[in-house]
């Protein structure tokens, strides 16, 4: 798997639409820390991330029906981390509707939203667009 940062909003925000992610908050400058897969005109794979100093917001895991089942989603993840590892990120935060299992299996677990850091909570995906009934979820990272 070759992966690139920054794809092409438009496109990515197809993929994103696609699978019934959240898209009306991402501006064109969201996706320079964003991780893609496949063609860069039409990604088949697709994970961002919202840095806020030492944490960050894990948002829009994706991958097209197309490829699911080949490891895109954890190879992503991994990628993902390092990239805000790099970033000198020590806590990642995401709300799930789904995938609160795959995200277990990589080290996360279940957090109050009352005790996500307040630049997390005051995201758009945070405050309005993810409903009150997701799975909220942190992992500590080591920064390098």
């Amino acid at each position: 798997m070759i992966f690139y940062r920054h794809p092409p909003a438009e496109a990515a925000k197809a993929l994103l639409a696609a699978a019934g992610l959240p898209t009306a908050d991402l501006a064109a400058e969201h996706f320079a820390h964003f991780i893609a897969a496949g063609p860069a005109h039409a990604p088949e794979a697709l994970i961002g991330l919202q840095p806020y100093d030492d944490v960050a917001l894990l948002r829009s895991l994706v991958v097209s029906p197309a490829v699911r089942g080949k490891g895109y989603g954890g190879a992503l993840v991994a990628e993902v981390e390092a990239y805000a590892q790099q970033l000198g990120v020590r806590e990642l935060y995401l709300l799930t509707n789904s995938a609160e299992a795959f995200f277990s299996r990589r080290g996360y677990s279940c957090v109050e939203r009352a005790s996500v850091p307040e630049a997390i909570r005051q995201t758009a995906e945070f405050s309005s667009l993810c409903p009150a009934s997701a799975v909220c979820m942190h992992k500590p990272i080591e920064a390098r």
